[in-house]
């Protein structure tokens, strides 16, 4: 749920893989049989030693950069860089539980995790909020933007715009219903950078609507792109303007919907994640 598309400024808020080693058939009787030589294990260990160093070096080998020389011979040009997926070496974000993360890297990647976290915060349940509204618009905006934004996140999020979303003036649903407006960041796009700022688009799905038995408007979802206007101040990285589109949507699945009371089952045991890169 959103305050409106392309507006600048205002919006709605495995398995581990083991090694198995083979051991020689022999009776029941772990202790019996005959004694085996000295000289048998030790060859033993050193073929064992041996396998392990070459595992070691094939691991090392497929783990390099790709800046081997012959590279462009042997067709590497299909396959992924390996800079794509290789740690950053930048230290994450420190979040706790039900706060928004701050303290970004002073990089493109930090400008990124940054947008991707605040985007949640701005088309989320909380932001309907007047009583969370100015906390929320203090820790995501510049400081030099927060007093105007504020006015025009209360005059959007009016008592009158609450009502029709099923709200009341404190943007709490009714008595046996649950609001829902979940965002999630599906990936981040850098348009433009420079030290002090830097353009980000957040491609994003989520959830609106109301959770009952008898709500007229059940939650869905529905996907858009979100461009935040980032710029470095008081040692990180805060949220200029932003705008919203919608898209790129995907062709809807047949998944077959949940029940009202599985929904706000779900929102409410289901918690959000901190977006880092």
């Amino acid at each position: 749920m959103s305050l409106g598309d392309d507006q600048e400024g205002s919006g709605g808020y495995g398995g581990t893989g083991q090694t198995r080693t083979r051991y020689p058939e022999g009776g029941s009787d772990v202790y019996g049989g005959a004694r085996r030589g000295g000289r048998s294990s030790s060859r033993s260990l050193v073929t064992v030693v041996g396998v392990i160093v070459l595992l070691i070096a094939a691991i090392a080998f497929a783990n390099r950069g790709g800046d081997d020389s012959s590279s462009s011979a042997t067709g590497a040009g299909s396959r992924p860089d390996a800079t794509s997926t290789a740690p950053s070496g930048t230290k994450p974000v420190k979040s706790t539980p039900g706060v928004i993360p701050t303290g970004y890297a002073h990089d493109a990647q930090g400008a990124q995790s940054a947008a991707a976290n605040y985007a949640t915060v701005l088309v989320s349940a909380d932001i309907l909020k007047p009583a969370r509204r100015a906390e929320l618009v203090q820790q995501v905006f510049v400081t030099d933007k927060q007093a105007a934004l504020t006015a025009k996140f209360n005059k959007a999020y009016s008592a009158d715009f609450l009502s029709k979303l099923g709200l009341d003036q404190n943007g709490d649903a009714a008595s046996g219903h649950t609001y829902v407006s979940r965002t999630v960041p599906i990936g981040t796009k850098v348009t433009s950078a420079s030290d002090t700022s830097a353009a980000i688009e957040v491609w994003c799905t989520g959830l609106y609507g109301t959770a009952g038995a008898d709500s007229t408007d059940p939650v869905t979802s529905d996907w858009f792109t979100m461009t935040l206007q980032m710029r470095w101040a008081d040692s990180d990285w805060k949220v200029d303007s932003f705008s919203q589109k919608d898209g790129p949507a995907p062709v809807p699945g047949d998944d077959k919907a949940s029940s009202a009371d599985e929904m706000a089952q779900a929102v409410q045991e289901y918690g959000g994640f901190t977006y880092a890169r």
